[in-house]
This record gives structure tokens, C-alpha cells and sequence, in this order.
């Protein structure tokens, strides 16, 4: 009798155990079915963006006026300077690694279980493409998984420096601004070509907080940030040790 327990619970684990398998691969097979066709992007440019479009439903429930400033530059007119200091802010290893840098994502997993909230998000810039062209900005585990299975589709069908062209005319840098050269053209009145060291290293600044920050402003967060990526331009001998003392002058009397 005892004998005949054992088998029927350890069948009826058996058959719980291949349940929960089956509904766990038809919701994987059921997410990459949805999953959206990037090969257009290959050659087409996103006339807009599930971001741009999340900022437009926001702004009608709110009763304003919302514009979109975007201009496309190729990215051979985008400033080595400004690519090499984007890399530095968001995903140092971007030519390195497929689309998940896996252990940025072990240290965001570790400080977000320390703090019991999503207070490091650990996304690559290819990760926050995907999420800028298709996905809900709401932070929640099924997003992000949807991230990584789109940032490995983006990998997969387009080269590196074309999702780094892609991610540098959608990403948010400020209200109704995206795109580093609407964004340059915005703030500083010319196109990003132009920029400096100063206003290179102020509007990467604020990629972490576009909607709160003015990349034109004094606020000790943006100067100290300003400071830190100014630091790593010198350190990894993007920028001269003259270049680095002259610039951060402007940045002095940040806390660090």
C-alpha cells in the first residue's frame, strides 16, 4: 500500500512536473511568434518608435501639446567622440559582446535584489533599442525577457554599427527630443558635427534622465556626471590629459 503511495505521488509529481513544461514552451514559442520582423532595418529607417508613440498617448491623457523633434544623421557623421562616450555611459563592451552584456546583468540582478526594486536596469545599447523601438518603457520581467529576445533577433540580422546609428537617432534626450542631432540642433543650435568636448560629454550626460535634466544646466548630478565621463575619456586615452583638466574645470565644484 505504502508502495503504491510512493509511485502515485511521485507519478503525479511526473505529470505536474510536464504541465508546467509544455505551458512554459508554448509561452517561449507563443513570444518569439510576436516577436517583430527588424530586417527592414537593415536599409529603412523607424519613422517613429513604441517610445515616441508612449510619450504621445501620455501627453493626450494629459490634455498638452507634444511635438517630436528627430533629424537622421548617418553615422559616419556622428563624432567619433560622441560614440566613444556613449559606450562609456551606456555599454562599453558593445562591439564585444551578442546583445546581453551577462555580467552587467549578474551586477544589476545582485544591487536590484539588495534594494528589492529595479534600480539597475544592466541593458546594452542594443537591449535599449529594442525596448525604444517595440516595447513599453514600464519595467517588469516579461518586458525585459522580451528585450533580450529582441536584442538577439537585432544581432542577429543587422551589424553593430548599424544598431549604434539606429540607437543614436531614437534614443530620449529630453521632452519631445530624439535622436543625438535633433537633440544637439535643440540645445546647443547646431548640428551634432559640430559639437565640442564640453557639450559632447553634457549631452551623453543626461541619457540616464532626459525628461529631468538639462544638459545646458548646472545641477551637481549633471556635473558630476560630466566629471565621471570626462575621467573615462582620459583614462581609456580618448581625450588628452590637457583636454580632460581644461574641460573638467567647468565641473569643479561638483560633489564626487
Amino acid at each position: 500500500m505504502e508502495i503504491w503511495r510512493f509511485f502515485k505521488r511521485k507519478r503525479a509529481r511526473t505529470w505536474a512536473m510536464l504541465a508546467v513544461f509544455v505551458c512554459f514552451s508554448v509561452f517561449i514559442a507563443h513570444l518569439f511568434l510576436i516577436l517583430p520582423d527588424v530586417s527592414g532595418l537593415k536599409t529603412n529607417n523607424p519613422k517613429s518608435t513604441a517610445l515616441m508613440k508612449t510619450r504621445i498617448k501620455q501627453a493626450k491623457r494629459e490634455g498638452t501639446e507634444y511635438g517630436v523633434r528627430q533629424n537622421w544623421v548617418p553615422f559616419s557623421q556622428v563624432p567619433q567622440l560622441l560614440k566613444d562616450t556613449v559606450r562609456i555611459a551606456e555599454d562599453a563592451g558593445f562591439y564585444w559582446h551578442k546583445g546581453i552584456d551577462f555580467e552587467e546583468l549578474k551586477e544589476a540582478i545582485k544591487k536590484n535584489i539588495q534594494e528589492k526594486k529595479f534600480a539597475r536596469g544592466g541593458s546594452t545599447i542594443t537591449q535599449q533599442l529594442a525596448k525604444n523601438l517595440y516595447l513599453s518603457p514600464k519595467k517588469n520581467l516579461l518586458r525585459k525577457f522580451k528585450e533580450y529576445l529582441i536584442a538577439r533577433k537585432l544581432e542577429k540580422v543587422l551589424s553593430k554599427d548599424r544598431i549604434f546609428e539606429l540607437y543614436l537617432n531614437v534614443i530620449e534626450l529630453g521632452p519631445g527630443v530624439f535622436g543625438v542631432d535633433a537633440a544637439s540642433k535643440y540645445y546647443f543650435g547646431y548640428s551634432v558635427s559640430y559639437l565640442d568636448l564640453d557639450e559632447v560629454v553634457r549631452l551623453v550626460a543626461v541619457l540616464p534622465r532626459p525628461l529631468s535634466i538639462d544638459p545646458k544646466g548646472d545641477s551637481p548630478w549633471l556635473k558630476w556626471r560630466c566629471r565621471w565621463l570626462l575621467h573615462k575619456l582620459q583614462l581609456y586615452e580618448y581625450i588628452s590629459q590637457e583636454s580632460y583638466q581644461e574641460i573638467a574645470k567647468k565641473f569643479m565644484d561638483a560633489p564626487d
